[in-house]
């Protein structure tokens, strides 16, 4: 398991916000760009990059300062927020974004998803965030009927690289990520999962490590991060040297 730097991106600058609240905002950079350099530096191997206006407004926004940090660094780059149809989804791709992630459009798009997974095999990741045991769309202002399990399922068989999975209750709360329904959700998808939401500390790192025979591929953080509570450099570390002390059956 990885542990993934989150880059959120709203107005051209780095911000967290609580619980997808566009008006609880955190600004805690004005250049973005020099973020990812920062995290890269400290031992980086994926950076998580959302466009905040794109997601609400469902169209690019942030381009620009997308455009600076993937020539900023040369780890892949997941970038999600806005994309709704082929034309963003190749814009991105032609920046140079390692992958996309498609969230709201794989509700209510399916074939979307489907082209895309044609045109992009493993390139398009599942963006799916739960609240109450159901899932949000449209930058998490509306919640569906449809369970995270069920959305997944949809697109058995695909090509799809991982799944993103973000408990909105937990996100930039610091209140720990909801480490039995990540884990229950990652063993009944056929799919790597990326957890994401409620990380604090480094407890909440290795806690997640302890599940992540369920399918747990890496772990996204950001307020953590960037309050001080987590230092990325240490517990990526203590990921890897854990990782080469696991046993085989571990």
């Amino acid at each position: 398991m990885i542990l993934i730097p989150a880059i959120d991106l709203k107005g051209g600058r780095c911000v967290r916000l609580r619980q997808g609240r566009m008006d609880e905002e955190t600004v805690f950079s004005n250049q973005p760009e020099a973020i990812a350099e920062r995290w890269y530096g400290e031992g980086a191997e994926r950076l998580h990059v959302v466009d905040l206006d794109g997601a609400v407004k469902g169209a690019p926004i942030n381009g620009k300062v997308i455009r600076k940090i993937v020539e900023a660094v040369p780890i892949p780059v997941e970038l999600g927020g806005g994309v709704r149809d082929m034309s963003v989804l190749k814009a991105y791709l032609d920046l140079g974004v390692a992958f996309v992630i498609i969230g709201t459009a794989a509700y209510k798009d399916p074939s979307f998803v489907e082209r895309a997974c044609s045109l992009f095999p493993g390139k398009i990741i599942l963006g799916v965030d739960a609240r109450g045991g159901k899932v949000s769309v449209e930058g998490w202002t509306e919640d569906v009927s449809v369970s995270p399990v069920e959305l997944v399922g949809r697109f058995s068989g695909l090509p799809v690289a991982t799944v993103v999975y973000t408990d909105i209750s937990r996100d930039g709360m610091r209140s720990g990520p909801n480490i039995e329904s990540t884990a229950a959700f990652a063993e009944e998808v056929c799919l790597p999962v990326i957890a994401s939401g409620g990380i604090s500390n480094l407890k909440d790192v290795l806690a997640l490590r302890a599940v992540s025979g369920s399918g747990i591929v890496g772990a996204i953080t950001g307020r953590a991060l960037y309050d001080g509570s987590l230092d990325f450099k240490s517990a990526s570390e203590e990921l890897r040297t854990r990782e080469k002390e696991k046993p085989p059956s571990d």
